[in-house]
């Protein structure tokens, strides 16, 4: 969806292109319990519920009120018809004991607990497909530590970075965007969810 159509806060929100990208590596399933820790503004989390319609469930994890408020209103605009979507008012990691289980979970903040969230969701399911946006390098490195420190059946990275053009005066210049680092994560390969473009864990 266009990034217009979401109400928008002062919290960050994962814009479109990396949106697309985010949840094509998800790979989404019939089925699917749906965690999206960070939601901030839960643009992530109303596609999902809206674009992937067969998705089972979906809990949006956000620490501040305003963002909780924001994601409220965006499922009630755009993905009102999707009737499994939670909200859950809390930080990671302590807030993620209280849900079910995950298969799928997209991190797009972790507030420098990357690590002890990753923790959780492995003793949950070891087998959960996990996508993780970093736009700071202090992210990306707490990322590739934390594949060091566990190990991974499959890891992926990819960056990816967005100009749009914009007019100015007789002119059209490209106005970059920051580029997002999209890394995916499974630590154990699941029978039920197909693997595509990941690779073999074998050290750094």
């Amino acid at each position: 969806m266009r990034d217009e159509l979401f109400i928008r806060g002062s919290l960050p929100m994962t814009k479109s292109e990396v949106r697309a990208v985010s949840l094509s590596k998800l790979e989404l399933a019939p089925g699917s319990v749906f965690w999206d820790i960070g939601a901030g503004t839960g643009s992530v989390a109303v596609e999902a519920a809206r674009n992937f319609g067969y998705v089972g469930s979906i809990y949006a994890i956000e620490r501040k009120t305003e963002g909780i408020t924001l994601i409220q209103m965006n499922k009630e605009k755009l993905a009102p018809e999707f009737s499994q979507f939670h909200l859950v008012l809390g930080s990671a990691p302590e807030k993620l004991a209280e849900l079910p289980a995950p298969s799928h979970v997209f991190i797009g903040g972790c507030g420098g607990k990357l690590k002890d969230i990753l923790w959780v969701i492995f003793g949950k399911n070891p087998k959960a497909r996990i996508v993780i946006n970093a736009v700071t390098v202090e992210t990306l490195a707490e990322c590739m530590e934390a594949v060091s420190q566990y190990g991974f059946a499959y890891y992926e990275v990819v960056q990816v970075a967005v100009s749009r053009l914009e007019k100015m005066g007789s002119y059209h210049l490209q106005k970059a965007q920051n580029p997002v680092f999209v890394i995916t994560v499974q630590k154990e390969k699941s029978d039920s969810v197909q693997i595509a473009g990941g690779r073999p864990w074998n050290g750094i």
